[in-house]
């Protein structure tokens, strides 16, 4: 969809807007978004400087402040993004579009990078991403590869799944690998059963797309993992974007790019 990111965010913010992410704002920056309590915040710090390829932190805003100050200013955090997910003791308990009622001013907001954020140059490179071809959310999956646990942060790290042609595959690598902040490097390709996926066709987030006999399915760390990780962690406040509902940043993608 044509449009700055802060008019995309001023239609997200007015309910014009809504649904996943991916495709939006292409050449900007996507960011996930973690809000927790602030006396679990070091904890948390520690736990993504432990997991930066599911985890790498964008921007850290400070306890009772909902404004980036770096990645895109004049922003809100509590209505900016098209679905948030609240979690509470473990569990989900509800999925708002506006979360200014569940708002304290105890609260931290972790921006962390996403790889939404590389996909524009994937396709400037004629990678085909079949889960914006067909308007669908990016499938991202549990795995059985346990993150580095920090405090009372553990658990598993979760992967988006792209169907990359054979032909692409090294390409794919060479680009993702520009973009530390943005998830990096696949984390795994072929067969998901060696990362404890058994069933490709339900994924844990998202939405299955098809994987066709010349392509191979290559996984990234996801900042899923953040939410992965509020399950088992039981905070009595957890905040965290919907999957695939991502923050729509000003940054230009290639700033998160190295070389």
């Amino acid at each position: 969809m044509d449009g700055s990111p802060a008019e995309l965010r001023a239609l997200i913010r007015r309910g014009e807007l809504v649904g996943p992410t991916a495709g939006l704002a292409p050449g900007y920056a996507q960011a996930n978004l973690v809000i927790l309590p602030g006396d679990a915040a070091f904890d948390f710090l520690l736990f993504c400087q432990r997991n930066p390829g599911p985890c790498p932190v964008l921007e850290v805003v400070e306890s009772g402040r909902y404004e980036p100050n770096l990645v895109a200013r004049e922003a809100d955090l509590r209505v900016d993004l098209p679905l948030y997910r609240i979690y509470g003791s473990g569990r989900l308990v509800a999925e708002e579009k506006d979360i200014t009622g569940y708002w304290n001013d105890d609260l931290v907001c972790f921006l962390l990078g996403c790889s939404f954020t590389f996909e524009s140059a994937l396709l400037r490179a004629g990678v085909s991403l079949r889960h914006i071809e067909e308007h669908k959310n990016v499938a991202m999956y549990v795995t059985s590869i346990e993150a580095k646990p920090a405090g009372v942060f553990s658990g598993p790290i979760v992967v988006s799944m792209r169907p990359i042609h054979e032909s692409k595959v090294v390409r794919s690598v060479q680009i993702t690998s520009r973009f530390p902040l943005a998830h990096g490097a696949p984390l795994h390709i072929g067969d998901p059963a060696k990362i404890g996926i058994a069933d490709m066709t339900h994924p844990d987030y998202g939405d299955y797309v098809e994987i066709k006999e010349d392509e191979v399915p290559v996984f990234w760390a996801c900042g899923v993992t953040s939410q992965a990780v509020a399950l088992r962690a039981k905070l009595p406040l957890m905040i965290t974007h919907s999957p695939g509902h991502m923050f729509i940043t000003d940054i230009p993608d290639e700033e998160l790019a190295t070389l």
